[in-house]
């Protein structure tokens, strides 16, 4: 069984729903078992700011799939939950994105396809925040450092609030 961290978000349509079905169908995947979700995040868009805010979380879950085999699966999760993918569209809106964030300490490349650790991870926030909740001592192979210190390192973080409370806009 590999442990495998995801990052999970949605700003379109009903967004909690998005990312609750998300888990719900991960989690009905024989060869799949969640270990911990962290609390719901509503995060200030990153990359592109020109559109809706997100609602975030982060999933650990234990899985004999190989990470080819976990990206397919959530792919096929994004497509039954609305998620349309355009190529000239970088950081669009989505009704769901699930990014592999982590596959036990393995280096992964596919190019053209997947990266893991997820090559953007270390800079924003809307992914480490949920990951401190989850696993905040867990080490990044790549820069060796802890999901806290990585956190404590990010230079212009995006606002993230923990969903539920009246955000100041």
């Amino acid at each position: 069984m590999s442990r495998v961290f995801l990052s999970l978000g949605s700003n379109l349509g009903d967004r909690l729903s998005n990312i609750q079905q998300a888990v719900s169908y991960l989690s009905m995947s024989d060869s799949i078992k969640i270990i911990k979700t962290s609390s719901f995040y509503e995060t200030e868009p990153w990359g592109n700011k020109n559109q809706d805010w997100f609602i975030n979380a982060a999933v650990a879950l234990d899985t004999d799939l190989s990470c080819e085999e976990l990206l397919e699966l959530c792919q096929n999760i994004e497509v039954k939950l609305g998620r349309i993918r355009r190529e000239n569209e970088k950081w669009a809106q989505r009704a769901i994105d699930i990014d592999i964030l982590m596959y036990d300490d393995k280096l992964i490349s596919l190019p053209e396809k997947l990266i893991v650790p997820h090559p953007l991870m270390h800079l924003r926030a809307f992914v480490l925040v949920p990951m401190l909740e989850v696993k905040s001592d867990l080490v990044h192979p790549v820069f060796n450092k802890t999901i806290s210190e990585l956190y404590d390192e990010l230079e212009n973080p995006e606002d993230v609030f923990l969903y539920g409370t009246v955000l100041p806009r």
